[in-house]
């Protein structure tokens, strides 16, 4: 069966306009985006670098100033009530004319102190604020200076004081007594401690047999000084 010439040209136009509206319509469904679509290509993840991360540490609060060391912090003088103050005769060491004994001070507190300068000492005839001195009070050697020494509770200082023999000086001079104590100023106290022990003394205040030295930390040891 043949188609005439005029039909067969309509049947291609039908087909060439069917095919194009196709076309449109498939055009017009890509170019429009549904709800909650995007109607662009959906966004890559950019490749994963291999440079570290460098994170920036919080600001931190400065740390307080640490005490300084001994010697710089403003620390309460050893109070007499506070110290055990004794004299250690095993450490006692001989010289020519004289004999060093250690007086010893032991923070028995709970609280740090400071010693620093010379202990006060002389003789009594008792111990008691109202006895009285026998003879003249200790010199100062100056030989060596002054420390501050810290005393942690337990800790212990010293300072040595020098006896000259009695007997090394004329009677008329030195009036010779037995003294049996020891008065003791701490460094800058007002209130002294006593400590037993038998000495020759002077009773004449012109004849001085004591010299004291300042304080010193630790135990004292014999022939070390300060």
């Amino acid at each position: 069966m043949f188609m005439s010439s005029r039909t067969s040209v309509r049947i291609r136009r039908t087909a060439w306009f069917a095919a194009a509206a196709a076309a449109i319509a498939l055009l017009a469904a890509c170019g429009s985006a549904g709800p909650g679509q995007s109607a662009s290509p959906p966004a890559t993840s950019a490749p994963a670098t291999s440079a570290p991360v460098t994170s920036t540490p919080a600001a931190t609060r400065p740390a307080s100033p640490s005490a300084p060391a001994s010697g710089g912090t403003a620390l309460s003088a050893c109070r007499t009530a506070t110290l055990r103050i004794t004299l250690d005769a095993s450490q006692a060491s001989g010289t020519a004319g004289s004999t060093y004994y250690p007086l010893s001070f032991t923070n028995t507190s709970a609280a740090t102190c400071q010693l620093y300068g010379y202990p006060g000492v002389s003789f009594t005839a008792a111990p008691s604020a109202a006895a009285q001195q026998i003879g003249a009070a200790a010199q100062r050697s100056r030989t060596f200076g002054k420390v501050k020494v810290r005393l942690v509770p337990g800790a212990t200082a010293h300072a040595w004081v020098q006896v000259a023999v009695a007997g090394n000086y004329p009677a008329s001079d030195c009036q010779p007594v037995t003294a049996h104590w020891l008065r003791v100023y701490p460094p800058g106290e007002t209130v002294a401690g006593y400590v037993a022990h038998t000495f020759n003394a002077c009773s004449s205040t012109s004849t001085a047999l004591l010299t004291v030295l300042p304080v010193r930390v630790g135990q004292a040891l014999a022939g070390v000084t300060p």
